[in-house]
């Protein structure tokens, strides 16, 4: 029986040599990361709501059936996310009305994401000057 250290074929690694593995912790781009998911969220949301308000819109322009199950779940977002514009202007057109009253909320709530968004990536994302820590450990 021969053992693989009497082989000559068998190479043994240099004593001194040592196993090293590395890890980089960047907490900035793990930071950086999610304050984009956060920025992306709220983008979705803010944008869905005015997405929402336009429908109800364009609904009331093209005189769609109140009593529909599209149309009145339509009516009861928009109502939800109106901001409480609804009857803020009151021209003597109904569709007038609909159209200042929930374009003005459906612009205010990209107005609102637009800053959100603003402000979260001018005060939680990360530096230029940052630095990466190493965790080194030997085996």
């Amino acid at each position: 029986m021969t053992y693989p250290e009497h082989d000559p074929r068998y190479q043994q690694p240099p004593a001194e040599e040592q196993v090293v593995h590395e890890r980089v912790e960047d907490t900035a781009a793990s930071r950086s990361r999610a304050v984009s998911m956060v920025c992306a969220v709220i983008n979705f949301l803010c944008g869905l709501f005015a997405v929402v308000l336009v429908i109800k819109i364009v609904l009331v322009l093209a005189d769609a059936n109140p009593s529909n199950g599209f149309a009145s779940f339509i009516d009861g977002f928009a109502g939800a996310v109106s901001l409480g514009f609804e009857g803020l202007f009151t021209p003597a057109s109904d569709k007038l009305a609909a159209l200042f009253n929930y374009g003005a909320a459906a612009i205010v709530w990209l107005l609102i994401g637009a800053a959100l968004t603003y402000l979260i990536r001018r005060f939680a994302q990360p530096g230029a000057h940052r630095s990466v820590r190493y965790r080194r450990t030997v085996e």
